[in-house]
């Protein structure tokens, strides 16, 4: 008998605008100690399906309209608070996608993991504080943190990413559950820490028996890891079945849109690179001061970095979080201030110019930022937006200002219907396009693409991805790709440089580095890539 049995689930919300079927007659299944995957765009209604489960949802808009969902015996649909309570302390726990959010930023880690067992609703499980602790800390040590003791008063924002999700995963067993839902657990991850996480899931699972449903846009995330997939779309279940199959055997069109999205392989359009170098940095240095504890420390963010971007090439820039590469793109277009050595662009010395001597020099260089909607302004439309560093630079008047922008929402794939529109009212990929269009206005040089795709479903980067690659022909751009996806690097640029702690410590054309890696860290960021065949990664993961 499955652990948790849903049938025909339906949930939907009632808004001004009518009745949206978020989940649209949905059914599953899923055993103790086995993976079900969740596998859907955003918008597909996999997350709702697991909320809804949880009580979860707001209500309203959201209506369950019908279905069931048996968890041992018991419809957690038609439960009362106080019995939901008692599954949520008890038999099933959630991991939600952004840790950050999920953390009280006021609370110590310790004092938000040993909270459910001191309060636990049934009291016969509560526990004494100093049993708490020991309990907390017995876990922090079990998903990987170190120097457990002491980390245990440290706040959310003292933890990287990658650790603040170990957090999460200890907050969610902390109570011994039966059945873990996990929302994008490694969405926003470097590709080593993501594998990290993947094997401590997969090890919990097993030493416990815990069943896991894991929710994810990403096929080739899943391959190794889940025993079962179900496909989802505007609200349906398209497509369902064991790994294998759903992979070896594609059923549904849809499910094939996914898989052939994931980026694979080398780049197929030719390397437009000149031998006229364009950007020539000379051992930069950009440190910072972190006044956060009770000594300053001196965080060198980028170290002695030295590189030559050609005209025509798009250069990609791969490491962790934290390895500078962020900032190196920064100190490029002069937007950090930095310590040591140079930037010359076109033959010019950056460094030497003044702020206002820069003006004109930005126009030749633009940026396109890793999170649109923090990078787009509110309360400009679509029109402002792309218009501003037309006039701002001169570059039209408002007698041809309206054909300019129509022409870039062409360029970028946009219906010029939308003009008039603001940036709440577009998708994740609609507002990365709008950022694209922003930086191309100028008709550029040079942009630095800094983590473009990182947050978008796989078929949306597919489509970001050559479009970035068809403005580069189009335009004749130069660019620098930052990214911590080495698949997404490899599919895009014609040469690669691999940082880390603010060193560059390999770099060599795409192909070669990818075959014949010499550092060990590039080695370690090549062997962590998920592959995106099941029997391919379950050999790579059994070999970690």
């Amino acid at each position: 008998m499955a652990l948790l049995e849903v049938k025909n689930l339906q949930v939907h919300f009632h808004t001004r605008n009518g009745v949206v079927k978020a989940v649209d007659d949905v059914s599953f299944s899923v055993d103790a100690g086995e993976t079900l995957a969740i596998v859907g765009e955003s918008g597909s209604g996999k997350s709702v399906t697991c909320y809804s489960l949880l009580d979860l949802l707001p209500k309203p808009p959201a209506v369950i309209e019908g279905g069931t969902a048996m968890f041992d015996g018991k419809d957690l649909l038609n439960c009362s608070h106080s019995e939901m309570r008692h599954f949520r302390g008890n038999d099933i726990a959630m991991i939600f996608q952004d840790p950050m959010t999920s953390l009280n930023p006021n609370l110590t880690i310790g004092e938000q993991l040993v909270e459910p067992l001191i309060y636990h609703p049934d009291k016969a499980r509560r526990k004494d504080r100093a049993t708490a602790k020991k309990r907390a800390i017995e876990l922090l040590d079990e998903v990987g943190i170190t120097d457990t003791e002491r980390r245990f008063d440290s706040y959310p924002h003292e933890f990287s990413g990658g650790m603040r999700q170990r957090v999460m995963i200890a907050m969610a067993l902390i109570n011994e559950p039966r059945l873990l839902i996990c929302d994008e657990p490694t969405t926003a991850l470097d590709v080593t820490i993501q594998a990290q996480i993947l094997e401590l899931i997969k090890k919990l699972q097993r030493s416990r028996n815990v069943a896991v449903i894991f929710i994810s846009h990403d096929l080739g995330v899943v391959a190794g890891i889940a025993d079962k997939i179900l496909v989802m779309c505007a609200g349906k279940a398209m497509e369902s079945g064991d790994t294998d199959s759903i992979f070896y055997n594609t059923q549904d069109n849809y499910t094939k849109r996914l898989l052939s999205a994931i980026p694979e392989g080398a780049k197929t359009m030719k390397n437009r690179a000149q031998p006229d170098t364009l950007v020539e940095v000379n051992n930069v240095r950009t440190w910072f001061k972190d006044y956060s504890g009770s000594k300053v420390i001196t965080v060198k963010a980028v170290d002695d970095i030295s590189l030559t971007i050609n005209r025509g090439e798009i250069l990609g820039l791969v490491g962790e979080s934290g390895s500078g590469k962020s900032t190196l793109g920064r100190s490029i277009l002069q937007l950090v201030p930095t310590q040591e050595g140079s930037v010359v662009f076109d033959g010019t010395d950056l460094g030497s110019l003044s702020a206002r001597e820069m003006v004109p020099w930005r126009r030749r260089m633009q940026m396109i930022f890793q999170d649109p909607y923090a990078s787009l302004n509110p309360r400009m439309t679509v029109f402002e937006t792309l218009a501003e560093p037309l006039l701002y630079h001169g570059l039209a008047d408002k007698n041809n200002i309206d054909q300019q922008v129509q022409q870039l929402m062409d360029d970028v794939g946009l219906a010029r219907a939308h003009m008039r529109k603001y940036p709440h009212e577009f998708s994740g990929g609609q507002r990365q396009r709008i950022a694209i269009g922003r930086a191309i206005a100028t008709k550029p040089e040079l942009i630095i693409a800094d983590e473009p795709v990182s947050a978008l479903d796989v078929t949306i980067q597919a489509q970001i991805l050559d479009l970035i690659l068809n403005l580069v022909e189009r335009h004749n751009l130069t660019m620098m790709f930052i990214s911590h996806d080495l698949s997404v690097v490899r599919y895009i640029s014609d040469r690669v440089m691999v940082m880390h702690h603010g060193v560059m410590v390999e770099q060599g054309d795409t192909e070669t580095l990818w075959a014949n890696p010499q550092d060990a860290y590039t080695k370690a960021l090549l062997k962590a890539i998920p592959l995106a065949d099941p029997k391919s990664e379950r050999s790579r993961l059994s070999a970690i």
